[in-house]
């Protein structure tokens, strides 16, 4: 039988209390440390933790020097003097939790609280003793996901209409947004990218504790988290690294005293560092000092000491930086308030007038005003904050969802990012209206961009929207080296040297079972024709021919379509996107629904039977908007083919809407969308996704939503962009994983992918290709061995291939006809993503000059639909 009570406290100290025997570092040593600090030279993590030891009058330098660090980073950021702090009010949502950390009384078992969770009137009874008190901020703190492992969570929750703990606090965070103004930070635990983005438009910052990235104090019998899933360091990262992806102003911190060593101290502290430099989204680190609580199995451990906590907070600021924002719980350092702001915070965090600290309920807050006193003794001002920070208040979006700007704005200081220390607490209305907008902005860059091109190379804000080129520089250079595809000379010697074992079983595979090509079994073999080049390549291409003649026939097919994009303001953050603008950048534009509908009529009269419509993740687009723009199209096109939004937009949306992706979808597929563009995949391996990009779905999220269009009937097509910061393995992997989506469509009984489309990386205007990290785009033999091995690899699922004109030019589109692709594509009309990023290809082309390919490369041409079920009569 699972006993489920806390355990009791034991008479002796846990594991975890004793630390792994280190000695103490050498004067020697510490004394370099310390002039190395003084002198402002970065340090490693060695330095690190042998200054985690200082203490007297070591201790004393030690903390002059991160005062000195702190002092200039108040100095930029224009408030010298001053320490911060936010008035909120403390809201316990549910004290049930999955974990089972050991020192924890926060969380408890069913029968020791009135119910489950807070009911939605006693959290607005909460808040609305806040705002009459002042506060501006309501934090919501709870235990992770408590309905994976108590039924009476679960019963609550479904029996109000909610099918989990985070859509119940997502459902909170709304009412107290409109019903008292008070600005939500959410801290329930660890979350998912896509968890990340469905709470963002509901709270201007969140939060989650690293605590330690020492595994084994989660992995061994007895350590502080041993068997509590949430609190693996592994998992903690991957959520700390993916609220700075989605953009979301995050709040992080260690627990210091719980068993870590000083060099795990110190690891930590550079974890987080590593993801605040990548990402820039790390708004505040919390030193927390472990204090031992009764009926705990670590009720016996020794607190943390406050010399260990100051040197703690001291190293961190070294490490961290000036710009950084650290933090002391004000209840847990009892009186010695000057020592902490000696050792280099700026901030005391979060304290209510009104409610406990119910993670530390012996340990009451100190009246604000005896904390301003206790400031001043030190020469600090104390102003309060709201729960953003003001870089990103000032900021806006992309941090900042649109649909809490009125609601911060109305608290804060607009010449600061403070708090309005006087503004009036009041709910406000949460959800924007519905509706289109008036186009604004380059409208004609469809056109213009084939004329006077571009404004600039790069978006106003190169420097900072795609994160910090170094650290990405650097977490390349930390990982294994992996070969870039072969070029030239060196490409047709390793090919001889291989030809005559695995390029002549790959090519023996190609030609009597090509599709066992991606069968884990056959990689060498498969890897082998990928990257083959000479005689070799000439085969693969001569047998992917061969295919194609037999599944698809002789003619080349087309579409007559025009690509609509409807915005290109976007602040994801895509680091091979030249097309994505700033609001107030030269090149940005919106079109509005009757510009888009004016487009779709001036299109059928061209004989288009389809319109294509992508566009950034643009904040300003209301809710509606994108069903909105379907219905558009289709009032004034009736029968015109809607082939529209890709996996990213369609996850945006959804979250912005707080509905899942299957009934966005719904929607949508009832609003008239008829198929999804399968891009926003690049890649789909996250070791490539989240070098390309900063912000961007992981690849199981573009699976999700590819997935459940499918099952709903929706057909989808296929991409790959290539040549940047991948490799041929990247690439097999890639079509392996198209290959189990399709298969799963399949048994369905459904359509699932109508063709695979591989993109060459256009480099030019590339953002990651003008910081020197990304290569020129693939060469002329990786896009001839990509088109035909995908011909043959995905022979019996996928029977489209296409090339595209845009990307490769008309003669190299040509020859990769003649070499196993069937289609080009359409006619576009307008293209103007591709030619943002330096296509010297144009934006459109006529029939005639398409057939003219089709005719170069020795084949018929024939239109089609967008579905390829039917030909298009002349």
């Amino acid at each position: 039988m699972n006993d489920e009570r806390p355990r009791p406290a034991s008479s002796e100290p846990s594991p975890s209390a004793s630390i792994p025997s280190a000695s103490a570092p050498s004067a020697s040593a510490l004394r370099r440390a310390l002039r190395r600090a003084r002198d402002g030279a970065v340090l490693d993590v060695t330095e690190a933790a042998v200054l985690l030891a200082a203490r007297d009058g070591e201790l004393d330098a030690l903390l002059d020097a991160a005062a000195r660090v702190r002092d200039a980073g108040l100095g930029h950021a224009g408030r010298p003097g001053v320490v911060t702090y936010s008035r909120k009010v403390f809201i316990p949502l549910t004290r049930l939790c999955r974990d089972r950390c050991h020192y924890c009384t926060f969380a408890t078992v069913p029968h020791r609280v009135p119910a489950a969770f807070l009911e939605r009137d006693e959290v607005l009874e909460i808040a609305r003793a806040g705002a009459a008190a002042g506060c501006k901020e309501a934090l919501f703190t709870l235990g992770d996901r408590p309905e994976d492992r108590w039924p009476a969570a679960k019963e609550w929750l479904h029996a109000r209409g909610y099918d989990s703990t985070l859509d119940y606090l997502r459902s909170c965070a709304i009412a107290v947004l409109e019903e008292t103004g008070l600005l939500p930070h959410l801290n329930p635990g660890v979350l998912s990218w896509a968890e990340l983005t469905r709470l963002k438009p509901v709270a201007p910052s969140m939060g989650m504790m690293l605590e330690t990235t020492a595994t084994r104090l989660w992995s061994h019998p007895g350590g502080p988290h041993y068997g509590s899933p949430d609190k693996e360091p592994a998992v903690r990262l991957r959520c700390l690294t993916d609220a700075g992806r989605v953009g979301v102003p995050f709040t992080t911190g260690i627990l210091i005293g719980i068993g870590e060593t000083r060099t795990e101290r110190a690891e930590s502290i550079f974890a987080i560092r590593s993801a605040a430099r990548a990402h820039g989204h790390v708004q505040e680190v919390i030193v927390q000092n472990f204090r031992a609580k009764p009926d705990t199995a670590m009720a016996n451990d020794p607190d943390a000491d406050l010399a260990d906590l100051a040197a703690t907070i001291a190293v961190a600021r070294l490490v961290l930086g000036p710009k950084m924002r650290i933090q002391a719980p004000p209840n847990l350092v009892g009186d010695e308030f000057t020592l902490m702001l000696r050792a280099g915070i700026d901030d005391w965090g979060g304290v209510s007038p009104v409610t406990a600290d119910h993670v530390n309920p012996e340990r009451p807050w100190p009246a604000i005003d005896e904390l301003a006193a206790r400031s001043a003794e030190y020469g600090f001002v104390l102003r309060e904050r709201l729960t953003a920070y003001p870089g990103y208040v000032l900021a806006g979006s992309p941090w900042i969802d649109t649909r809490l700007h009125a609601h911060v704005a109305a608290l804060a200081d607009p010449a600061t990012g403070l708090a309005n220390e006087d503004a009036r607490v009041e709910g406000r209305l949460w959800q924007e209206p519905d509706g289109g907008f008036a186009a604004t902005g380059r409208i004609d860059l469809n056109t213009s961009i084939d004329t006077t091109g571009r404004a600039a190379d790069r978006r106003g804000d190169f420097d900072s929207v795609y994160g910090d080129w170094d650290a990405l520089r650097d977490e390349l250079a930390a990982r294994p080296a992996a070969a870039p595809p072969q070029r030239g000379a060196q490409a047709k010697r390793a090919s001889a040297q291989r030809l005559d074992a695995d390029v002549r079983a790959g090519l023996a595979l190609a030609a009597s079972d090509p599709a066992a090509l991606l069968d884990p079994a056959n990689a060498a073999a498969a890897m082998a024709v990928l990257t083959c080049d000479g005689t070799a390549l000439e085969e693969l291409a001569r047998l992917a021919d061969r295919l194609r003649a037999e599944v698809v026939g002789e003619p080349v097919t087309y579409v007559i379509n025009r690509n609509i994009n409807f915005s290109n303001v976007c602040y994801v953050g895509c680091r091979f996107c030249a097309f994505a603008q700033r609001e107030r950048d030269a090149d940005a534009f919106r079109l509005s629904l009757d510009e888009v509908a004016a487009r779709t009529v001036e299109a059928v009269s061209h004989g288009a039977t389809e319109v294509c419509m992508q566009g950034g993740i643009d904040p300003q687009l209301p809710v509606g908007f994108y069903a909105d723009l379907v219905r558009a199209v289709k009032a004034a096109v009736p029968g015109m083919h809607v082939h529209a939004f890709s996996p990213m937009e369609i996850v945006s949306a959804a979250a912005k809407a707080g509905v899942s992706t299957a009934e966005w979808l719904t929607e949508l597929r009832d609003a008239g969308l008829d198929s999804i563009p399968g891009t926003a995949a690049e890649i789909l391996d996250d070791e490539v996704r989240w070098v390309l990009t900063k912000g961007k779905l992981p690849a199981s999220q573009w699976i999700e939503v590819v997935t459940t269009a499918h099952e709903l009937g929706i057909p989808s097509s296929s991409t790959m962009m290539y040549g940047h910061v991948d490799s041929p393995r990247h690439w097999l992997g890639h079509l392996r994983t198209l290959a189990r989506i399709q298969d799963a469509a399949r048994e369905h009984g459904k359509a699932g992918f109508t063709e695979f489309v591989p993109l060459p990386f256009v480099h030019h205007n590339a953002p990651i290709y003008l910081a020197g990290i990304a290569r020129p785009g693939p060469t002329e033999r990786d896009n001839r061995a990509v088109h035909a091995f995908a011909r043959l690899a995905l022979h019996g699922r996928i029977d489209h291939v296409q090339c595209s004109w845009v990307k490769l030019g008309d003669a190299l589109a040509a020859r990769i006809l003649a070499g196993g692709a069937d289609d080009m594509g359409g006619t576009l009309m307008e293209e103007t993503i591709s030619r943002m990023a330096g296509s010297e290809n144009g934006s459109a082309r006529t029939v005639a000059e398409l057939t003219a390919i089709a005719t170069a490369a020795g084949r018929p041409i024939r239109q089609r639909t967008t579905t390829y079920t039917a030909p298009v009569s002349a």
